[in-house]
């Protein structure tokens, strides 16, 4: 697996694990008051696969909003997504599907998809049929690599490789289930699936071309499953690059939060830059990340992180410093300074852009007593899973910004992908 690969699947676990350890914060203590609210409210449950609100849309344009979705766990973007047996009718929507800027691919569960939606197995050179295991840092997503015309809004990808996530496939190798705590069911992953939608077309790319990598893809036969190499043509893929028009990039448009937290918030996902006259890229700065790991560098506080990424996966920023004191257990995962800290950074590409930003980082102990009933978080951040070159700009960036994601080798007005823009 290429280095992208690498780092996207251990950064999407980042994210969830990230979600699941928020999870501990607010599990039970629900939504549907305000960050006004006393903070006793309904349980979390309560909030489970609420509707997005309706807004006037482009034909390019989906629905997101951030609620408590799945389990509970703020910060977390959604869209539905339709899937159809390929070159039919024959269709199912999926609601609560995370909008994932830090990964690659489709990933839903089977057991979401009626039996009548039979989705074509994707086969390997030798015709035999294809699986995945989708690695996280600790843990992973088992199932089947399936075929499925997949139309968000007004755009469709026909015939797109996706994994289809089920535990009860095949037999589970054992390179793939050491990895860690397995994540296939809606409530471990804390969504109905994930649409990665980053800057590259496919999850794995040109290294599982040239090697078998362990837990990675497979090819099963009844019960036995054996690793093998696989072209780029039948690996899991972000769908944008395979849609008919608008196929560049997206752009994930958020509105501002405020600081104390919102119950709810909806926004959009766009498809394509510079394609319409709603996707134009304007004046947002463009910030070119590596071919090969699409990342790029952050300096803060004195100290540069090689790989950072820009991942709308992740409930919080993560990244390790001394300047800020950590949470006592169990929300040790999260900073807890004893007031709300304004901080800046400097965000660097590797095209030479340079860019000013500033964040805030709350304390998130007190967001758990005070703002419970809150969906959207803006001020979370912790050093979870980091190392001392990653920072992960996650979901509180996103607020109040449009983020655009150029996929690799498209073209854009911003130039060629892969890059990020905001």
């Amino acid at each position: 697996m290429r280095a992208a690969g690498l780092l996207l699947n251990s950064d999407w676990l980042l994210k969830l694990i990230a979600a699941t350890l928020l999870a501990v914060l607010v599990v039970g203590c629900g939504g549907g008051g305000s960050s006004s609210s006393s903070g006793t409210s309904a349980p979390a449950q309560s909030l489970t696969n609420i509707s997005p609100a309706p807004q006037a849309l482009a034909s390019n344009a989906a629905a997101v909003t951030v609620d408590f979705g799945v389990v509970g766990v703020p910060n977390i973007p959604f869209v539905s997504v339709t899937l159809c047996v390929p070159g039919t009718t024959e269709c199912q929507t999926i609601d609560h599907v995370q909008v994932d800027t830090g990964s690659s691919g489709l990933r839903v569960f089977a057991a979401q998809l009626p039996v009548s939606l039979a989705l074509p197995q994707e086969q390997d050179g030798a015709g035999n049929p294809l699986a995945e295991c989708m690695q996280f840092f600790d843990g992973y997503t088992w199932g089947s690599v399936r075929l499925a015309d997949v139309q968000i809004s007004g755009e469709k990808a026909a015939s797109l490789p996706i994994q289809v996530i089920d535990q009860d496939y095949s037999a589970t190798p054992s390179d793939c289930s050491s990895v860690g705590a397995s994540r296939n069911t809606p409530t471990s992953l804390a969504a109905n699936g994930v649409l990665g939608i980053g800057v590259f077309k496919r999850d794995c790319g040109p290294a599982c071309v040239q090697n078998a990598v362990p837990a990675t893809y497979y090819s099963c036969v009844g019960t036995s499953c054996t690793s093998i190499a696989v072209a780029e043509s039948v690996q899991v893929a972000n769908p944008i690059p395979y849609f008919a028009t608008d196929n560049n990039g997206s752009i994930l448009r958020l509105p501002a939060a405020s600081s104390s937290g919102e119950a709810s918030l909806s926004g959009q996902l766009v498809f394509g830059i510079g394609t319409q006259s709603n996707n134009g890229l304007g004046s947002a700065q463009v910030i070119g990340v590596s071919p090969s790991t699409g990342t790029f560098s952050t300096v803060q506080n004195g100290t540069t992180y090689s790989r950072s990424i820009m991942d709308s996966g992740s409930t919080g920023l993560f990244f390790q410093t001394s300047a800020l004191p950590i949470c006592a257990t169990p929300n040790n995962s999260f900073y807890c300074p004893a007031s709300t800290q304004q901080l800046s950074a400097m965000i660097e590409g590797v095209n030479g852009a340079i860019s000013a930003v500033s964040f805030s980082v709350g304390n998130a102990a007190e967001l758990r007593l005070n703002d419970a009933g809150d969906s959207v978080m803006p001020l979370l951040a912790g050093p979870a899973f980091a190392t001392s070159t990653l920072f992960v700009w996650g979901m509180p960036f996103f607020y109040g910004r449009n983020i655009y994601a150029a996929v690799e080798q498209q073209s854009t007005p911003g130039g060629k992908g892969p890059y990020i823009a905001y």
